[in-house]
């Protein structure tokens, strides 16, 4: 598949016909199953949220074949390596992605979050410098937000970074940080003004993890696997001006990189979570487990709630893509979040009823698929701003309620 040579960013893109929509969806579809039925098939299905430790070497291999073929940050600007796709080009390209299940993404973190974030608030000097790695999945990132006092409240973030001649030197703790004994950057909330709290005051710095004063400590989670770290700073460095926006002006982007962490891609986790649930639907008939009404109605619920999470995300995306206002844009991923992670966590929960006693008993020296499934979706209501949060968000931010007290 080959690059466009417009040069045309988003603010010029012509919308698509419908033939040109369906054309696009049969070419990627096509070069998907030429790929993952070839020299790629191994790797169905392989990593995502509890498995990324599935044959993470084949699956960067498999990213930087995407790029090669330019089907990677496919709505960047043509300028920047991306192709300049439209939304629904995009949302194109992640169902047709799910629905032929192939392997999880490596490169999410920086393609999907940082990438997006220097696109809106870097300067062109960022841009040339990290945007090409991105693309090309040479450089891998993580991010550094939550810290063991900070982790669902951003704002008391502590990890302090000074300014020392042409760097920051960074000193702190950051913590469930995904994949960050394998990246070569973090992309990380700090507070850069001595004495300034809450939301003032922090900064958002580019750090090279590869560099002495960083440690890394893996987070052995309730699945056995170990996706999660500690990222410990000890004066480590970065130079000056790798700080995206001004100075003291990290919460705005930081807010944006969330916005953009719950964005088009998350039309592809649907259809995996489809997946899942037809998978769950065939287990339960196989057992005679659907023969149970209650059960029967809890997969009818859930079936429900696949639709109303796919009407939700495809409205509000159309609204980011129609530059709503901030605030309307935070309660759309604050919803987008409850009504994703309560579902999966409801999944889990639906599945150990489904298997009955027999899903208590794990396999010698592994677990099932439904009690990873189990197991790690429990986390998925606090990760990425736990439940109490959104609601927070919504009350205060959309609905204008008075502040929670402290």
């Amino acid at each position: 598949m080959q690059t466009p040579q417009s040069e045309s960013g988003p603010e010029r893109r012509a919308p698509l016909t419908a033939v040109a929509e369906q054309q696009f969806r049969a070419e990627v579809r096509e070069w998907l199953t030429e790929q993952l039925d070839g020299p790629f098939r191994e790797l169905r299905g392989l990593g995502g949220p509890g498995r990324e430790h599935e044959a993470f070497d084949e699956r960067l291999a498999w990213d930087r074949h995407l790029a090669a073929a330019g089907l990677t940050c496919l709505g960047w600007p043509v300028r920047y390596g991306g192709r300049a796709a439209t939304l629904r080009q995009q949302v194109i390209f992640h169902e047709e992605y799910a629905k032929a299940d192939a392997p999880s993404r490596v490169s999410h973190l920086g393609e999907e979050l940082l990438g997006p974030t220097l696109l809106a608030f870097g300067t062109e000097e960022q841009k040339r410098r990290f945007l090409p790695g991105i693309n090309t999945v040479t450089e891998l990132w993580c991010q550094g937000y939550s810290e063991p006092g900070a982790g669902s409240d951003l704002a008391a973030v502590t990890t302090a970074a000074r300014r020392d001649g042409d760097d920051w030197v960074v000193t702190g703790q950051k913590i469930w940080t995904s994949l960050a004994h394998l990246a070569d950057w973090c992309f990380a909330l700090c507070r850069t003004e001595s004495g300034s709290t809450r939301h003032h005051g922090l900064s958002y710095l580019l750090i090279p993890m590869r560099q002495p004063g960083i440690r890394v400590r893996p987070i052995v989670q309730l699945t056995g696997t170990a996706e999660f770290n500690e990222v410990f700073f000890d004066e480590a460095r970065t130079a000056a001006d790798l700080v995206v926006g001004a100075p003291g002006e990290g919460w705005r982007v930081a807010m944006g990189t969330l916005t953009f962490e719950r964005g088009i891609s998350t039309v592809g986790q649907q259809i995996r979570f489809t997946r899942e649930l037809a998978n769950l639907e065939a287990v339960a008939k196989s057992t005679g487990a659907l023969d149970d009404p209650v059960l029967a109605e809890r997969i009818d619920r859930a079936w429900v709630g696949l639709r109303v999470l796919r009407a939700h995300a495809l409205r509000t995306l159309e609204s980011a893509h129609e530059n709503a206002d901030a605030r309307t844009a935070a309660g759309q991923a604050s919803v987008a979040k409850l009504l994703w992670a309560n579902w999966h966590r409801g999944l889990g929960e639906l599945a150990m009823d489904v298997l009955g006693a027999p899903g208590l008993v794990a396999p010698p020296g592994d677990l099932t698929d439904w009690q990873r499934l189990f197991l790690f979706s429990r986390a998925d209501t606090l990760y990425g701003g736990s439940n109490e949060v959104q609601r927070n968000i919504i009350a205060e931010r959309v609905l204008g309620l008075p502040r929670e007290a402290r």
